[in-house]
């Protein structure tokens, strides 16, 4: 398990908190650089804090310091379920050749409580953008070997304030790697406050712009065209226009 935190003063309560039953690596961003571990029955949990930010810079710290066969990625604000680890083992058992595993989370916000994973099957570079970071489990030594890590550029903490779950998952595409979504649920997801998330609006549609320019560098205007056209509801309800909004990320992608 591969946990982003900050400021976490009690990584023992938080590790009891998350329902966790794995070694685990936490990462705190904070103010200070720190060091240390303890054990709970059998599982390892490593801690470290480190005086900087960034969520990219978080997992791949994370990464960087796991040696597990299958890595989880997480958050500080998910609470698992008590036989995750066997729904992940029986997952991998039944799909040997899978590099990545997407799993569900109950995701609770204001808006209610919504599946953040509602397929199963292959997962492909044109339904891959609707995964975030909290449904990826993953085979490390597949993600090693192929030099993927998450975007210093992009998510919290960074000049574009989202899109490092996309660029990961679409790297990993990318090298061929096999991807497959599952509609068990591993754990819920409290999404009331988000760190990032101020709603949609201009900065929102920039740094999307930036984001699929990322994605695809010569294409990218077939990423903005078919993200207006699919969620004319996000601009609409916010005064937006069309051409405004194509203009926005255009500028966006313009200026990565």
């Amino acid at each position: 398990m591969l946990i982003s935190t900050m400021n976490c003063l009690d990584f023992y309560d938080l590790y009891r908190k998350m329902n966790i039953k794995t070694d685990a690596i936490f990462i705190n961003q904070c103010d200070k650089n720190s060091f240390f571990e303890f054990k709970v029955g059998k599982s390892k949990v490593r801690c470290f804090s480190f005086k900087e930010k960034g969520v990219g810079l978080s997992r791949n710290n994370a990464l960087m310091r796991s040696s597990a066969d299958i890595c989880i990625m997480s958050d500080d604000d998910m609470i698992y379920k008590d036989n995750y680890l066997e729904i992940i083992k029986k997952q991998y058992d039944l799909k040997p050749m899978a590099d990545m595993i997407l799993f569900n989370s109950l995701v609770k916000s204001n808006e209610g409580v919504r599946n953040n994973v509602t397929r199963n099957g292959r997962v492909r570079h044109y339904n891959c953008l609707k995964y975030g970071t909290v449904t990826f489990t993953f085979k490390r030594e597949s993600i090693i070997k192929n030099n993927i890590y998450f975007s210093l550029l992009f998510g919290g903490g960074t000049r574009y304030g989202s899109g490092e779950d996309s660029l990961f998952i679409w790297s990993i595409l990318n090298k061929r790697l096999k991807v497959y979504s599952s509609t068990e649920t591993i754990a819920i997801v409290n999404n009331y406050v988000s760190s990032w998330f101020e709603g949609y609006t201009y900065s929102y549609f920039y740094d999307r712009g930036a984001l699929f320019k990322s994605l695809m560098p010569y294409n990218y205007r077939i990423l903005i065209i078919q993200f207006l056209l699919r969620h004319r509801d996000l601009y609409k309800k916010n005064n937006f226009k069309f051409k405004d909004v194509y203009k926005i990320m255009r500028e966006g992608a313009e200026n990565l």
